[in-house]
């Protein structure tokens, strides 16, 4: 197997997917090609913004994507490149770009709610608020890591063992790169909402702008510290959480998804250019140090395969900015293989280093060694190993940003969801829910628990991180499997993901549970233990309680409710 082959079969398998079973599940789910959606009919100019696929592509894309499917299939490789491939083909396929699909598809058709409100539609109130309260929690939780490791890659200055200050280049550019991009996407987003350009147009300007803030970040890095980027990230997530997202976040991740393309397709063309032989074993083993296959592998590589956020994304942000119905399966299952597509070549990008060899070039890091990697395969068309990895870095660093933009929404959206239920409206609303629900009070609590959590520090529960992910697919499943039941769509393909994810991430919960709390009982635990027990206790706790109201909704018999049951309409103010 070497890097030219495994891109063309998973080409091969992506693209027909998408032509074949994206197609098919559109049409058993009833998709209407002529039907505008809530964007249209609820628009506030906050949150309801109807855009172009092109638009609402990119912001999914950008949202979903980054550094998540380069980290899990490099981790993952430690079982060897077969199992990280089939995993990432078909997880991707039927996993992942299926629960994207169906979560936006579900929410669209409940006023572009998130799945919090498809769970108490279609299951319970008490599943509603489990599964929102979590979200609220988990997004924390990202925000705090991801503005750390932003604030970590924008960091201007190194210190060395003997202490002596000196600047990073590298990082500067990152910084300088990124700010643009953010002043760059204001100034795109005037164009695309008054400028009433042909489509090619806005591509040929979103493009330019990419180049000129790539090129002046190359030419003048900015030098500040973790600490003060800390605060400045902080402010920046805060405005692009209240501010429209045509004013900022679509036309930011639009931008930004040009970036991520261009990295994809500089990979490709390095792969069929440099054709990398695959140093990796094909399978080394069910048990690698002390790891088992099952559940890791399918914890470790989330994005590229299936990943309970992209749920989030897709129910809590994009649909609330698709215009038509038809728009759904490009900005959904197109994204997901796009991601799944990433992953493969971060995998191909891997297996191409022997044994230690990227360590022996100073890569360590994932990023470090898929762009490593990808350097060393555009010097065979001639290109700068060091000017490639530099950009490719830079593509990687700049999508944890924007990946902050979505997730802090999703959390502001999460707790001001929590306290609206179906008997809520503007009129009856008490006054304590119309400040939980005001979207200010809102996203002010999430992001000063974030920063406090960014401060005194989130890496004590973060391995809980991916078993949370991954326990968030699991609920997005259940909700879209009763969801397409109740409304008398086709749902049997949903079954079979949610069962396997329910054992993968209900065993990965209880072998952790069982290992701390065998330390507990023996020699004790640390307070960062402690806190992964108490937390891997809850999240089982939550997933029993949801998946268990979900699949008794699945099984008994039809009660002939309506074919859509609308929820409330009760504004987020």
């Amino acid at each position: 197997m070497n890097g030219i082959l495994m891109m063309v079969i998973a080409i091969i398998v992506l693209g027909g997917a998408y032509l074949l079973y994206g197609r098919y599940l559109q049409n058993k789910w009833g998709i209407d090609p002529n039907k505008e959606t809530p964007a249209y009919e609820m628009q506030d100019g906050v949150d309801y913004v109807p855009a172009d696929t092109n638009v609402v592509f990119g912001h999914q894309f950008a949202s979903i994507a980054g550094a998540g499917p380069i980290n899990g299939p490099i981790q993952a490789a430690m079982f060897g490149w077969l199992p990280v491939l089939l995993w990432i083909l078909i997880g991707g396929v039927f996993f992942g770009a299926v629960q994207d699909f169906a979560s936006m598809y579900a929410s669209v058709k409940n006023k572009g709610r998130t799945i919090g409100y498809i769970i108490e539609a279609y299951i319970g109130k008490l599943g509603k608020k489990l599964f929102l309260l979590f979200c609220w929690l988990f997004c924390i939780l990202v925000v705090a890591a991801f503005a750390d490791v932003v604030a970590g890659t924008f960091n201007g200055f190194s210190v060395s063992e003997s202490g002596i200050v000196s600047k990073v280049a590298a990082n500067g550019s990152v910084a300088t790169t990124s700010m643009l991009f953010i002043l760059e996407a204001v100034v795109l987003g005037m164009i695309l909402r008054m400028g009433h350009l042909n489509k090619w147009v806005n591509t040929a300007i979103a493009i330019a702008m990419l180049i000129a803030a790539v090129a002046l970040g190359l030419a003048f890095p900015v030098y500040l510290s973790q600490g003060t980027w800390h605060i400045i990230i902080f402010v920046y997530i805060l405005v692009a959480c209240v501010a429209p997202v045509s004013a900022l976040l679509q036309p930011r991740d639009y931008l930004n998804s040009y970036l991520l393309i261009f990295m994809i397709v500089a990979a490709v063309i390095g792969v069929f250019v440099a054709n990398p032989s695959c140093n990796l074993r094909a399978f080394t083993g069910f048990c690698v140090d002390g790891q088992y296959l099952f559940p890791i592998l399918f914890v470790t590589i989330a994005c590229g395969a299936v990943s309970g956020f992209h749920s989030l994304v897709s129910s809590g942000t994009a649909s609330k900015q698709i215009k038509n119905e038809k728009n759904m399966l490009p900005v959904s299952f197109g994204a997901m293989l796009m991601e799944s597509l990433l992953a493969v070549i971060a995998l191909i990008a891997v297996a191409s280093f022997a044994d230690g060899e990227a360590a022996a070039q100073g890569l360590v890091t994932q990023p470090q060694i898929f762009a490593g990697a990808i350097a060393n395969f555009l010097t065979a068309v001639g290109l700068p190993y060091n000017l490639v990895f530099t950009l490719i870095n830079l593509a990687v660093s700049a999508f944890a940003l924007t990946s902050l933009d979505s997730v802090a929404r999703v959390g502001r959206l999460s707790f001001q969801e929590f306290f609206l239920d179906d008997d809520v409206n503007d009129q009856n609303r008490k006054p304590w829910q119309s400040l939980m629900t005001n979207k200010y009070f809102a996203t002010v609590l999430t992001l000063v628990l974030a920063y406090l959590l960014t401060k005194v520090g989130y890496k004590e529960i973060w391995p809980l991180f991916g078993s949370g992910n991954q326990l968030l697919s699991v609920l997005a499943l259940v909700a879209c499997a009763v969801f397409l039941k109740k409304t008398k769509r086709q749902g049997a393909m949903l079954w079979i993901p949610m069962a396997f994810m329910i054992a993968v991430t209900f065993t990965a919960l209880g072998m952790t549970i069982y290992h701390l709390g065998g330390q507990l009982v023996t020699t004790g635990l640390d307070l960062g233990n402690t806190l992964q027990l108490i937390f891997a206790v809850l999240l089982l706790l939550l997933g029993v309680i949801v998946a268990v109201q979900g699949i008794r909704k699945l099984t008994e018999k039809d009660d002939g409710q309506p074919a859509e049951k609308q929820t409330g309409a009760a504004h987020l103010s």
